[in-house]
């Protein structure tokens, strides 16, 4: 019979939060083509570290995930500007350098095949320097 293990982030992974902005960390951007094969899309995944307007760590952990479709790029200005990157026609950004970086983003709730599900609709801050994790 087939066996499989969860980790924490795999038990994670269905949570909902509430909506609000969030510290995230950007762990991985890769690169995908679309369902139709007429663009590509690129694919974000992050973990919520804290409430990015008060610190609070309830939602800790909570791994979130987005993209950008290449037909639609201006949805990553936001995005890289939250990084205090300039961003301006002709320039080539290399969304890759994101990992490992933090960025505040709202996250909202939506719900997709009858189920309640987190989405990230391309809203993007620089973190608050004030806000730290509070205790939990």
């Amino acid at each position: 019979m087939p066996a499989i293990t969860f980790n924490d982030r795999d038990l994670l992974r269905g949570k909902v939060v509430d909506p609000a902005w969030y510290r995230c960390r950007v762990d991985s951007v890769g690169e995908a083509p679309s369902k139709d094969g007429n663009s590509t899309n690129y694919t974000v995944e992050g973990t919520i570290l804290f409430n990015g307007d008060n610190g609070d760590v309830t939602f800790q952990n909570v791994p979130v995930d987005w993209n950008f479709n290449s037909k639609a790029v201006g949805f990553a200005v936001g995005f890289l500007q939250a990084f205090g990157v300039e961003v301006t026609a002709g320039k080539r950004f290399e969304l890759k350098s994101a990992e490992g970086k933090t960025l505040d983003v709202f996250v909202e709730n939506d719900t997709w095949q009858g189920r309640m599900v987190n989405r990230v609709n391309h809203k993007y801050r620089s973190p608050k320097e004030d806000v730290v994790p509070q205790s939990a």
